[in-house]
């Protein structure tokens, strides 16, 4: 089955002329998601959900399946693990056929020298702060604010938000200390 999915990111954006063109490249089935502004787009997750070993994702651009060249590489690998093909009407990309599973080789190839690249440049800031005295992490609380949140939770005559705006030690820390000693 050949399923065509478009997605508007703006009020201002039509899905008609999407549908248009996914309809004349012989979708059967179009599932459209509007304004997405958050990360979860539950008709692409439904989408993916039901697609079966052989379909075939049509859609405008790879612009419109994706936010980021992450995300885009997660769900190639998705499909490709279960037999389902993509065709980018607009970008060329057809993995059915030996370029198009050759692109999406060397897209993936560059996206993990990238992350590679990206941890190792983490694990050398790292290194180097370290060398410099710098510790990563948030700091401790200091033991004489615990002490004393746990003394005031323990007096009964304070609630936890009146003893977490007096010592300045947050809720879950006070929580985590009280759960500990107990």
């Amino acid at each position: 089955m050949i399923i065509g999915y478009a997605r508007v990111s703006t009020k201002e954006q039509n899905l008609e002329r999407q549908i248009d063109l996914l309809k004349q490249a012989g979708a059967e089935k179009i599932i459209t998601e509007k304004v997405s502004s958050q990360k979860k787009r539950p008709e692409l997750e439904m989408m993916l959900s039901f697609l079966r070993s052989g379909d075939v994702v049509l859609v405008e651009s790879l612009t419109r399946l994706a936010r980021s060249t992450i995300e885009l590489l997660q769900i190639l690998e998705s499909l490709e693990n279960e037999n389902i093909y993509l065709k980018s009407l607009n970008d060329g990309i057809d993995t059915s056929k030996p370029m198009g599973k050759f692109l999406i080789t060397i897209v993936s190839a560059i996206a993990e020298l990238e992350r590679d690249n990206l941890v190792l440049r983490t694990n050398e800031g790292l290194k180097s702060a370290r060398k410099r005295g710098r510790v990563g992490g948030r700091p401790r609380v200091e033991k004489k604010k615990l002490e004393h949140s746990l003394k005031l939770y323990n007096e009964g005559s304070s609630t936890i938000k009146e003893i977490v705006e007096l010592t300045g030690v947050s809720k879950s820390t006070l929580y985590r200390y009280i759960n500990k000693t107990k």
